[in-house]
């Protein structure tokens, strides 16, 4: 098994070097001794969520709620290249959150939720506040759990003007929908450049809609000969698109 990653302040990383300690307390210090049951000698990474990791070894495990780090090294990952951009529609109950903890273990780099035209939910008021939360919350889960130094951005609520918008302010993009002429896995994708996916609610993408993104620049493409949920679409064409360029080499 590897090392287990929690999550530090970038202050923290910044200002420590490799020789010193630091001590894992409150929530972070519990899941490590309550839940990975980290004892003396485990290897250890702790990450700011910006590209800073701290290479550790349990040193002592003072109490049920802190454990003492001595750190080895200290190394920053650079940002991945070509970067890698969602914007997913935003669904009733959980499987919006489960789109986010699929699209950080697979990779991508920024995740925007939108109000489509047909989603089935509605964020309005604190709903947008607590669902925007709820899907920091996920990809800051999934990114430790899947060893990642750097957390994906989950952005504020996009309506679709602002999807226009950044389909313009970005260099490749793609929309999924069932009808695309176009397969995604038979594009040629661009090393250079950011790389835009759009995905839709559950009952799809509006002509509307469509017609807004493509006059935006975006192109229309299809993932396969079967319809996924909007939970799943996502991350299968992340996978596509990154499986394409050198951040899987």
């Amino acid at each position: 098994m590897g090392a287990s990653l929690f999550h530090v302040s970038t202050e923290r990383l910044v200002s420590t070097m490799a020789g010193e300690f630091v001590t894992l307390e409150g929530e972070e210090g519990r899941h490590a001794v309550s839940v990975q049951h980290l004892q003396v000698g485990d290897a250890v990474l702790l990450a700011d969520g910006e590209g800073r990791l701290a290479h550790g070894n349990v040193y002592e495990v003072p109490s049920n709620e802190s454990v003492v780090i001595e750190i080895v090294a200290i190394t920053v990952a650079p940002p991945p290249q070509p970067r890698v951009i969602v914007v997913q529609a935003i669904t009733k109950g959980d499987r919006g959150e489960l789109a986010v903890e699929m699209l950080t273990e697979v990779g991508v780099d920024m995740i925007v939720p939108w109000a489509a035209n047909r989603c089935a939910a509605q964020w309005k008021g604190d709903k947008e506040t607590k669902g925007v939360e709820k899907w920091r919350i996920a990809a800051r889960e999934a990114a430790k759990q899947s060893r990642r130094p750097r957390t994906p951005q989950v952005t504020s609520l996009a309506q679709t003007k602002d999807v226009i918008r950044l389909i313009t302010e970005t260099a490749h993009a793609w929309v999924l929908h069932e009808d695309g002429d176009v397969r995604l896995s038979g594009i040629s994708v661009p090393m250079n450049g950011d790389l835009l996916l759009v995905v839709g609610p559950e009952d799809g993408v509006t002509s509307e809609e469509i017609e807004a993104f493509t006059n935006a620049g975006a192109q229309v493409v299809r993932l396969g000969p079967t319809v996924l949920r909007t939970s799943t679409a996502g991350t299968v064409a992340a996978g596509i698109v990154m499986s394409r360029t050198t951040r899987w080499a």
